[in-house]
């Protein structure tokens, strides 16, 4: 069972992987989608599935950010179960919210 200060390094590095304005072949383009609280934890892992999904945003219905995590390729189970338990909690609270993707185009 990999320890707490091995989830912590693990997503530190998933941090630094993504830094604006670094410069790279690829872009990034936004999609936002707008969901019921009861919804939004079943959206992300399809979001986290499809694989071109560089980062996440979660706001409530104001606009207010409430989260927002990178993903980076092969975050997988144990370093992403953190995030989901966070929105699992956050969409108990929400009753609408919206999801921000950035995707990676090639």
């Amino acid at each position: 069972m990999p320890t707490s200060r091995y989830l912590h390094n693990l997503l530190i590095n998933d941090i630094m992987f993504y830094m604006p304005g670094k410069s790279s072949k690829t872009s990034t383009r936004r999609e936002t989608f707008s969901v019921k609280g009861e919804e939004l934890l079943e959206k992300v892992k399809i979001l986290i599935k499809e694989g071109n999904v560089r980062r996440v945003i979660i706001k409530d219905k104001s606009g207010k950010e409430l989260i927002q995590f990178p993903l980076t390729i092969g975050v997988v189970g144990v370093a992403i179960a953190p995030v989901l338990a966070a929105l699992g909690a956050i969409a108990a609270l929400v009753a609408e919210c919206t999801i921000t993707v950035e995707r990676e185009e090639t």
